[in-house]
Formats: structure tokens, C-alpha cells, sequence
């Protein structure tokens, strides 16, 4: 017995290392000591497990076992991962890696990447990709297609006239099959257009050939055109002679062969294909006997006539009005010249012309004219305005080749005003010029206004 139990002296010693050194052994013990290390081991254990996570808060343990906390802010771990300095304690507080670090970085500011190097021994490596030319695949036009991409680039070209914009923006295109149909299409949009816009058709064709189509190409358009020249008669009764003139300017541009007159000769049944080739077959004879020249067939776009040309063009209009007296054909002809932004100089030449007749009739035609033009909106209340106004400047050098023309204008400009040609405003601007002289001797020196 005396072996398995100690005795009295070594209970004592043993209860006081109890009570003096808890090590985290659990050891034989009284009841109380036993249960107060339990607790102790049980606060260290959750210090231990929480260090990492709640690190910095400065919990400590008191004697009693509670875990007392310090007056130091808790630090949070998202802040720290947010924190890109230096956790050691060490360095300037700069960025970590110079900041080419971090999540969905890719190095630093500026840095320039060499291109990655095929890897032989890679598994998938292929060494026929090595020479593989990859190409933007554009699929070929259908005849609907065609349609609706090369009419609004034909219609925008009638407005700037830039054959080399055309040109490139067919050559994105792939026209395939549809290549010979460009001259058709673009032949068959001017058929119902302008003069000036026939002109601008025969340049791009012309260019086109150049770099876009071929001279087979065209001479396929206009084959098909004679074809179809009965139903292009519905919508344009002058069809066949347009197209005759087109079929001359094309053999004058060397685009079409000389031979594609001759080859129709005695082999045509419809009445309108003969039309438009004997329309062509007379131009060019024209042009070999008369001299007369096939590229200005068509005339000069409006815009892009010599200013002089149009003055000339104007004076003649007004000319032949005062002969015929024909309102709708003088309208007619200012249509034509299709420069709506130059019609202030029919306004002035108009004016001018009645200053210079110093006749009653002319005042009356012209007033009528100018009467019916603003009537149907030929010419506009800012090109009229601008007409007079510039009559207006002009009046101090004509009134020296035209004595009376202060008082012509100013009846002139009532009339016009009582016609509703024009506004009291403009009324008003006109210039009226008094010459002070002496009635005689006998006025006693009295000055009196007297007007030509």
C-alpha cells in the first residue's frame, strides 16, 4: 500500500504545483484545482485558435481567467489584404512589385510584351498553323442584295459627284456575278434624273472601268439595256434616245468598243433598240463631220458651270421672256440651270434690266415674272432679298450710266411691293438719292430737293 499512494508531505508538495503551474497536463489533482485549470486550458486553446484572425486586438487573460480586451482598435483582415505595403515592417511604404502586382494586373505601366514563342514540344502544337493566312470572308451579293447596297451609293454619288468614293466602296463590296450590273443600274437611276446627274454617270462609268469593271463588263449593261428598254420606256418615255446618247458617249470614252454599233446592224426587232442605236450611230457621225464633241453631250452640272456661263445663260433667259413673253418656259429654263443657290442673280439681272429700259412694258413683264416665280416657289424670299439688296449696293455706280435709275427703282420697288413680291422691310431699304441745286436768283437762295 505504501507503494501505490504517497504519503501525507507529498500531497502538500503535489497540490502546490497545482495550484502554482498550469502547463496544459492534465495531472491527479483536487476537485476545484482540476476544474480551474480546465477553464484556463479552455481560454488559451480559444486564444491560440483565434490569434490568427483577431490578431492586433490586444485581448489578454487576467488572473481570474477573463479575457480582457485593450483600448487598441481591432484591425480588419480585409483592410490588411487591401494594404498593398509591406506587412514585414520594412521598405518606404511603396506598392508591392513596384505595382505590377495584385489581382488582374499584367505588369507595369509601360511594360511591352515580346510575342510568345511557339513551343515545339507543346502537345497541341501543329506545325501546319505556322503558315495559315487568316482572311475577313465576304460573302458575294445576290440580285436583291446587289440592289439595295449599290442604288444608295449610286444616289449619294449624284450629290458629291466623287467617282473615287464610289469606287471604294464597291471595291469592299463582293460584287461577284453582279459586276456587270453596275453600268445597268447606274444607267437605268439616271434615265429619270437630271442632266447634270446623266453627266456624272457617264464620269463614273468611265472611271469605274478603270480600276472596277471591265470593258466587258460594260459592254454586257448595255446589252442587257437594250433588252429591257420596253419596260424602261413605262417610266421614261425618252428612254431610247438617252440611251442612245449614253451608248455615244461611251464609245467616245473608249469603254465601248467602236464595233458594238455595227453589230446590231440588220439583227434588232424591237423599235426602241433601233432608236437608241441610230440616236448613237448620228452622234458619232456628228462628231467625225461637225466636229462635235460627245464628252460635253450631256452639258455641265449646274454648281460646276464658270459663274460667267451662268450670268450669260441668265441674260439670255431673260432675253427670249421679254420676246415670248412665255412665263412656264422661262420658268422651265431657270430649272434647268439647277442652281437654286445662284437664282439672287436672275433677281438682280431682272432688276437691272428694268433700270436700263427705262420702258414701261419691261417693268410690267418683269414684275409679272417675278410675280409667278414666287408664286411657285421657284425662287425663294432669301434669294429675292438678296437680289434687291444687292441692287441696292449697286445703285451708286449705275445711277452714273443710268441718270433716272433712283427714281425707276423706287417705282419699280413700290410696284413690287403692292404685288406682294416683296416685304415692307425690303420696301424700306431702298435708296433714295435728292439733289440740292438753286431754282433762280429771285428764290432768295432757297435750296430745293428735286429728284431725276
Amino acid at each position: 500500500c505504501s507503494d501505490s499512494f504517497p504519503s501525507g508531505d507529498e500531497d502538500n508538495t503535489f497540490t502546490g504545483n497545482v495550484d502554482n503551474e498550469i502547463n496544459g497536463n492534465w495531472i491527479l489533482a483536487p476537485t476545484g484545482s482540476i476544474h480551474e485549470a480546465r477553464l484556463k486550458a479552455k481560454v488559451k486553446r480559444r486564444l491560440r485558435k483565434n490569434s490568427s484572425r483577431d490578431s492586433g486586438r490586444g485581448d489578454s487573460l487576467s488572473d481570474n481567467g477573463d479575457v480582457v480586451r485593450s483600448v487598441v482598435p481591432p484591425t480588419s483582415p480585409k483592410g490588411k489584404l487591401l494594404n498593398r505595403r509591406s506587412r514585414m515592417g520594412k521598405g518606404r511604404g511603396l506598392p508591392k512589385k513596384g505595382g505590377a502586382g495584385g489581382k488582374g494586373v499584367w505588369g507595369t505601366p509601360g511594360q511591352v510584351y515580346d510575342e510568345d514563342k511557339v513551343d515545339v514540344k507543346d502537345p497541341n502544337y501543329d506545325a501546319e498553323q505556322e503558315n495559315c493566312i487568316y482572311e475577313t470572308v465576304v460573302l458575294p451579293l445576290d440580285e436583291e442584295t446587289f440592289e439595295k447596297t449599290v442604288t444608295p451609293i449610286v444616289q449619294e454619288y449624284f450629290e458629291h459627284g466623287d467617282a473615287n468614293e464610289v469606287a471604294e466602296l464597291l471595291a469592299e463590296l463582293n460584287l461577284g456575278s453582279m459586276r456587270g450590273d453596275v453600268p445597268m443600274l447606274a444607267v437605268s437611276l439616271a434615265l429619270e434624273a437630271k442632266a447634270s446627274h446623266r453627266e456624272l454617270t457617264s464620269r463614273l462609268l468611265s472611271e469605274l472601268c478603270e480600276c472596277v469593271l471591265t470593258a466587258a463588263d460594260v459592254e454586257a449593261s448595255f446589252h442587257k439595256l437594250l433588252k429591257e428598254l420596253p419596260d424602261l420606256v413605262l417610266d421614261t418615255p425618252g428612254a431610247p434616245q438617252i440611251l442612245g446618247q449614253f451608248i455615244a458617249r461611251a464609245v467616245a470614252d473608249n469603254i465601248l468598243p467602236k464595233s458594238f454599233i455595227d453589230g446590231y446592224k440588220g439583227r434588232v426587232d424591237c423599235e426602241y433598240a433601233r432608236a437608241a442605236l441610230d440616236r448613237a450611230a448620228v452622234l458619232l457621225r456628228m462628231s467625225r463631220w461637225t466636229g462635235l464633241r460627245i464628252d460635253s453631250l450631256w452639258g455641265s452640272g449646274g454648281g460646276q458651270r464658270p459663274v460667267n456661263q451662268l450670268i450669260k445663260e441668265v441674260n439670255l433667259l431673260l432675253k427670249e421672256y421679254l420676246l415670248s413673253g412665255d412665263t412656264v418656259e422661262a420658268e422651265r429654263c431657270l430649272r434647268e440651270l439647277e442652281v437654286p443657290h445662284f437664282h439672287h442673280e436672275f433677281v438682280y439681272e431682272a432688276v437691272i434690266m428694268v433700270l436700263e429700259s427705262k420702258g414701261n412694258r419691261t417693268l410690267q413683264m418683269i414684275l409679272q415674272l417675278l410675280k409667278s416665280f414666287c408664286a411657285s416657289t421657284v425662287i425663294t424670299v432669301d434669294q429675292l432679298r438678296r437680289g434687291f439688296e444687292r441692287v441696292y449696293l449697286d445703285m451708286a455706280d449705275l445711277s452714273i450710266d443710268v441718270p433716272c435709275a433712283y427714281s425707276l427703282l423706287e417705282q419699280f420697288v413700290e410696284q413690287s411691293f403692292d404685288a406682294g413680291v416683296i416685304d415692307k422691310k425690303l420696301r424700306d431699304l431702298c435708296p433714295c438719292r435728292g439733289r440740292k441745286r438753286f431754282i433762280s436768283e429771285g428764290d432768295g437762295g432757297r435750296l430745293k430737293l428735286e429728284s431725276c
